[in-house]
Parts: C-alpha cells; sequence; structure tokens
C-alpha cells in the first residue's frame, strides 16, 4: 500500500487539484540596485518560533516543501549569526533539475549563503564553510568594529563585507547585496533580524507556516529588538493548507502610512538595531 502524503491545497486564492509551488513562489527580478526581501518562519499557534532553541520541531511536510522552494526561488539566504550556529547551517542545496530551471531564468545555480554577524566571531570549520565546496564563498556582512583576529581567520572561506559602524545596518545589507546581483533575498531569521529590517520598512514579502500545535509560554517569538512606534500593514496575498498546516503568505502594504515605513523604532531609540538574537 502506497504511504499516505496529503496534498497541498490553495485556499485563498480558492484552487481546485494540488499546488505547483514554484509558480507560487517565483519572484520576478526586482531591477539593479533593488532587492525583494522575503522571510519565512514557521510558530506554533500560540507564535513560538523555536522549541528547546531550534525551529525544526515545529516543521511538517508542507513546510519543508515550501523552505525548499523559497531557497530555490531566491538569489541569497540571508540569516543572523546565531541562528545559524544554533541551527547548524550548511550550504545551500539545489538538484539539478532546479539549477536547470534557475538558469534558464537568469539566476545562478545556487542561492549564495549570506551571514550577518557584528563581531564577525564564526568558526571557519562550521559546515557554512567547510561544505561550500566549488561554489561561490558564503558573505559575511560585519562591522567597522568587528574583531580583526576574526575577520583574518575568514579571509580563505568567506567574503566578508563592512556594513555599519557598530551594528550592520540593514540598507548597507541589502545594498551589499543588490551590488552583487543578489537581488532576491530570502531572509531565514532570527528575530532581531527579521525585526530590524521590518523596522526599517525592507520588509516586503513574510511566509509564516503555522504548525498545529500548542508550544506553551517561554518562547522566542517572530520578532525580536527594539519597540516600535506604530505597527506595520500587511495583506494577505495567500493561504496554502496541508493536514492542518497553514502556510501564509503577506505582502507588506506599501500605501499605508502616506507611503512611510509603518514600522520605525521610537524617537529615543537607536535606528539601527542589532541583527542576530543574543549572539553577535
Amino acid at each position: 500500500m502506497a504511504a499516505y502524503r496529503p496534498v497541498v491545497r490553495s485556499l485563498l486564492p480558492p484552487q481546485t487539484g494540488e499546488v505547483d509551488l514554484g509558480a507560487v513562489y517565483a519572484v520576478p527580478d526586482p531591477g539593479l540596485g533593488q532587492c525583494h526581501v522575503r522571510a519565512n518562519f514557521v510558530v506554533s499557534v500560540d507564535g513560538a518560533a523555536e522549541l528547546d532553541g531550534r525551529s525544526h520541531g515545529l516543521g511538517s511536510p508542507a513546510d519543508k516543501a515550501v523552505f525548499r522552494m523559497l531557497r530555490w526561488c531566491c538569489d541569497v539566504v540571508l540569516v543572523g549569526a546565531g541562528t545559524a550556529r544554533a541551527e547548524d547551517y550548511g550550504p545551500v542545496r539545489v538538484p539539478d533539475q532546479r539549477q536547470q530551471w534557475r538558469r534558464e531564468r537568469g539566476m545562478r545555480a545556487v542561492p549564495r549563503l549570506a551571514v550577518v554577524s557584528r563581531s564577525a566571531a564564526l568558526d571557519p570549520a562550521a559546515r557554512l564553510f567547510a561544505e561550500a565546496g566549488g561554489g561561490e564563498l558564503p558573505l559575511v556582512l560585519t562591522t567597522a568594529h568587528a574583531d580583526a583576529t576574526a575577520v583574518a581567520a575568514l579571509a580563505d572561506v568567506a567574503e566578508v563585507v563592512v556594513c555599519g559602524q557598530d551594528t550592520a545596518e540593514p540598507r548597507r545589507v541589502l545594498d551589499a547585496l543588490a551590488a552583487r546581483s543578489l537581488r532576491r533575498v530570502l531572509c531565514e531569521g532570527g528575530p532581531s533580524l527579521l525585526g530590524a529590517m521590518a523596522a526599517a520598512g525592507h520588509l516586503d514579502e513574510l511566509c509564516v507556516t503555522v504548525s498545529p500545535l500548542l508550544a506553551g509560554p517561554g518562547h522566542l517569538q517572530l520578532l525580536a529588538g527594539t519597540p516600535w512606534q506604530h505597527p506595520a500593514d500587511l495583506e494577505l496575498a495567500g493561504v496554502l493548507e496541508q493536514d492542518s498546516t497553514l502556510l501564509l503568505r503577506y505582502r507588506r502594504d506599501k500605501d499605508a502610512h502616506d507611503g512611510q515605513s509603518a514600522a520605525q523604532p521610537p524617537a529615543d531609540s537607536s535606528s539601527s538595531s542589532p541583527m542576530a538574537a543574543g549572539a553577535p
């Protein structure tokens, strides 16, 4: 007897039959010097973004399928140093057939990986560097005050780019990516990196998988950082469902607040939010 495989259904827009995830999540090229920033997170029904410090326990077959597809549709995976360590990040893997699909659309065969770290204190032997193989080196987006010894240790395994003085500034991070033709940006966290991008008005799209479980109190939430002056308006762009897991897609409402960024730090707080939760 064949194994049971739940079908991904589209609830919004309504659609019969199984969904073509590649068609749903494809991103047009935003153009020279521009970036489209999409974030992807999985949370429990009560809002927990991790279990025992990792997101793995919240995932489902549908979430994993969307996770892979979002990576296959981007130019660069952007992640904070704390998340890269906690999740033991490695290089992005793309099957041969999907690599050809990407080449036909003028994209790199494999997305590049970019890690944001204030101090650049990353292990050169970590999987994300050691298993990079013959592809492009990962990017480390850091600050002018990063530890010089740490930067020197990464010289052979990463391209290190300064994106601010004390913090990696969201605008300079995106400018560095756009300058390398990495315009379709997939942000995978952590909560402070996503919070900083959203607070600066750079988050264009948010994909949230809602896992059908209650995690209980005491867990990290989707966003972290400095309190905002007012909330950011989003509009619902799509809803998929598989076996009680909801896969939501929101777009930033760019017309809200007369075209201004919908989320700004309070006037008495720093405009340069930390980019990696709890880890330099």
